[in-house]
């Protein structure tokens, strides 16, 4: 279910605080963000976010087209190595 317009999207306060500091900074360093459940803002195009994954932090680069969108979803968790029937069909 989406959230309610009226709410407005949701933000983690340290993600806006540290995309503020980098803007203000001028610096093009990776910001470290656990959060990922965090929305895409207008803001924070321009920058590159690193969106910890459960292992590591994933660089990801803002652009316009990802407002609205969340953190998480450029950050897969799981690594998908094929199926177990594909070995057998490539010898053939």
């Amino acid at each position: 279910m989406a959230r309610s317009v009226w709410k407005g999207p949701f933000v983690d306060s340290y993600v806006l605080k540290k995309a503020e500091r980098a803007r203000e900074s001028g610096r093009h360093e990776v910001i470290k963000i656990w959060s990922r459940r965090s929305t895409i803002l207008p803001q924070f195009v321009g920058l590159t976010f690193g969106v910890y994954n459960g292992r590591k932090h994933i660089p990801v680069s803002v652009t316009e087209d990802m407002i609205g969108q969340k953190f998480g979803e450029y950050s897969a968790t799981r690594t998908f190595y094929g199926h177990a029937g594909d070995k057998k069909a490539r010898r053939r």
